[in-house]
């Protein structure tokens, strides 16, 4: 049966690709008939880690470059290109690799689309507990990185004052809050891939 809205993918083209994203431009056909074009960025899915100690989490802040600032986030982001591996596999090494933290529980708490106007990219957020202290990993591009433990208080009102506007972290803390709530664990399955395609996402 064919959705409500459906939109026919007549032909694509790639536009642009570097080791990050992919650029396409999508004609389609809409479900009157009626054709158009859709841009569309491709980049490889990411995690988000809620690292949750002693009533409170750890936070990483870097530089932005697009929004020229510094903002305080959970710890994220995706395999480099060419790697695959388990959602839960990609938030160990993300928390490892940003903060140094190794955690004895993971719980997956969803997995949500990050801005599906433009990218079928998603993001999966996981609970991470029972810490242990390391030393960070941090890319290159990650040397400007600052970790820092806040209690969820502090995080809350950070939130209020916009020292933390990623939308990820604050969505991520919806769910944790919803799991709370309810004391369900979603269960989160497949493989997240490094390549910039379809459904997936990377940072730079």
């Amino acid at each position: 049966m064919t959705l409500p809205g459906t939109i026919r993918t007549v032909s694509t083209r790639e536009v642009y690709r570097n080791r990050w994203l992919s650029f396409r431009e999508d004609v389609v056909e809409r479900a009157d008939g009626t054709r158009g074009i859709y841009s569309v960025v491709d980049r490889p899915d990411y995690a988000v880690v809620i690292a949750a100690d002693g009533g409170g989490f750890h936070l990483v802040e870097q530089y932005r470059y697009p929004i020229r600032g510094r903002y305080w986030e959970f710890p994220q982001g995706c395999f480099p290109q060419g790697r695959t591996g388990t959602a839960e596999e990609l938030a160990r090494a993300e928390l490892a690799e940003e903060t140094g933290l190794s955690a004895a529980s993971w719980t997956p708490l969803g997995r949500l689309f990050g801005w599906h106007g433009a990218s079928g990219q998603s993001f999966t957020v996981f609970l991470a507990t029972g810490l242990s202290a390391g030393v960070p990993q941090r890319e290159h591009e990650e040397q400007d990185m600052r970790h820092r433990w806040v209690s969820r208080g502090e995080f809350e009102q950070m939130i209020r004052a916009g020292s933390i506007r990623d939308d990820s972290t604050v969505a991520a803390y919806l769910l944790l809050l919803m799991h709370e709530r309810a004391g369900e664990e979603p269960a989160v399955n497949g493989r997240i891939h490094g390549d910039a395609r379809p459904t997936h996402r990377c940072d730079g």
